[in-house]
């Protein structure tokens, strides 16, 4: 059982001891330094929180002892109920609210849960705001209101719908194309909250939705995170149904995967380059993605004349690159799209209505637009932290027996060779060193990650 604070929030397993899982005593905590650390960033004589879940076991019980601890500071409470992580950052914006909570423990299993915090631009906190929370928690420096200061909890279910009429208003939303096309999209929901808002979003477009999974009830009927290995049931029905091709989101809606026509991946990491490539033909300029994404999207960027940027893996560190390139669309290679016209914040619901919207114009299969990005292949592998391990003397090594390739430190170890790269990083959301490559070929990539996690094996004796 695992409790993790990082700069993603506050993840772990539900149940077992306080302070080494997510318990109820732990989510009241960090809620309140997370509430205090609100009042301290301004004084005013009212403050507003909005609250969101995904659809996950725990979420209701979750949301209630965190929305009841705001209310115990003197914060109002905005609740949305079952909603998405972009949801929130849009309504946060849209309420004038000083700052949101979602419980969604993102791709993980069911048994996770965790608290990620926002700020009054409904964007997630930097390390730096994270850690004063941590130590406001540690500290235990919390002064609770009185009686007659308490706060309230307001319900307001109108924001799906609200963050969807905002998609609409792009103007590089092509919404009577979209129509006239009439798509017929299958989407897999992992029994959470995409299965509210992604339907609800295909239907305002005039896209009919072929419904799998899409029931929020929390049981996720595969692993959640959204792989090739995940998505059978995806694949075969979007080939039965005649579907021009199939979505699928994580509980949360903040990553997004396309399968095509014939039922085979898009690819993960090409959702965030077909977007951009239809953003950058509109709008030219800047790009960023993280370390671990894929060359393909440098690639379209300087296609368009524009400027590619990689940033240190985590949303808070993609966006804090947007901004200081100015760039106009960004995100993260499993499949989070950031479009900073609309908001900074990874979103499956936008990233579903631009891709969309560059199908109508091309008028081409979801296969044939693959075709025309080169291809490359990753691998993703990871080793089980343990006690013994020292993650730094690992990365070290590392750096040191490739010193003569392109090496990035920025966040972990990512050494770029001539035709392939590795990235090593420890996870900022499980107890995991994550392995990540890239090459021409699987074959390649796979080789590439089965002799990195040899030799870090060496290095660490295991």
């Amino acid at each position: 059982m695992t409790l993790i604070k990082s700069i993603s929030g506050i993840r772990g397993t539900i149940g077992g001891k306080q302070g080494e899982n997510l318990t109820p005593l732990d989510a009241v905590k960090y809620a309140a330094a997370y509430g205090c650390w609100l009042k301290q960033q301004a004084t005013k004589e009212h403050y507003k929180v909005v609250v969101g879940r995904d659809a996950r076991i725990s979420g209701h019980m979750m949301q209630q002892l965190v929305m009841n601890t705001l209310v115990g500071l003197g914060i109002h409470v905005v609740d949305l109920d079952l909603s998405t992580t972009p949801t929130v950052e849009v309504a946060v914006v849209l309420d004038h609210a000083d700052g949101g909570i979602i419980l969604t423990a993102s791709h993980n299993p069911k048994q996770w849960n965790a608290l990620k915090l926002l700020n009054h631009k409904g964007e997630f906190l930097n390390a730096k705001e994270g850690q004063m929370i941590l130590d406001i928690a540690e500290n235990e420096s919390i002064d609770f209101s009185e009686v007659d200061n308490l706060g309230t909890i307001t319900t307001n279910h109108a924001y799906i719908d609200l963050h969807i009429d905002e998609i609409l208003d792009l103007p590089l939303v092509n919404v009577e194309a979209i129509k006239k096309a009439k798509f017929k999209v299958v989407v897999d929901g992992v029994n959470s909250t995409g299965g509210i808002a992604v339907p609800a979003l295909l239907e305002a477009l005039g896209v009919e939705p072929v419904k799998l999974y899409c029931t929020p009830n929390g049981e996720f009927p595969h692993n959640p995170e959204p792989l090739k290995e995940h998505l059978g049931d995806l694949m075969n029905m979007v080939v039965a149904e005649h579907a021009n091709f199939g979505i699928v989101v994580d509980p949360d809606v903040d990553r997004l995967a396309f399968v095509d026509e014939n039922g085979n991946m898009f690819g993960e990491e090409y959702t965030l380059v077909a977007v951009a490539d239809y953003v950058l033909q509109h709008t030219p300029g800047n790009t960023v993605s993280n370390m671990s994404s894929s060359r393909a999207l440098s690639d379209i960027t300087k296609k368009r004349n524009g400027t590619y940027t990689a940033s240190a893996v985590g949303e808070v560190n993609v966006v804090t690159a947007m901004k200081e390139t100015n760039a106009v669309i960004g995100g993260e290679g499993n499949g989070g799209i950031i479009y900073p016209e609309l908001h900074y914040g990874r979103d499956s619901l936008v990233g579903i209505a631009l891709f969309l919207s560059y199908l109508a114009d091309l008028r081409i299969s979801v296969s044939a637009l693959r075709k025309t990005y080169t291809s490359y292949f990753m691998s993703k592998e990871k080793i089980q932290l343990t006690p013994q391990l020292d993650v730094d003397r690992i990365l070290r090594s590392m750096e040191q027996k490739y010193a003569s390739e392109e090496i990035n430190t920025i966040d972990g170890v990512k050494i770029d060779f001539e035709e392939n790269w590795v990235h090593l990083r420890k996870s900022n959301t499980e107890p995991i060193i994550r392995i990540y490559t890239e090459a021409k070929s699987q074959d390649e990539a796979n080789l590439l990650a089965d002799k990195m996690i040899n030799e870090i094996k060496l290095i660490a004796d295991i």
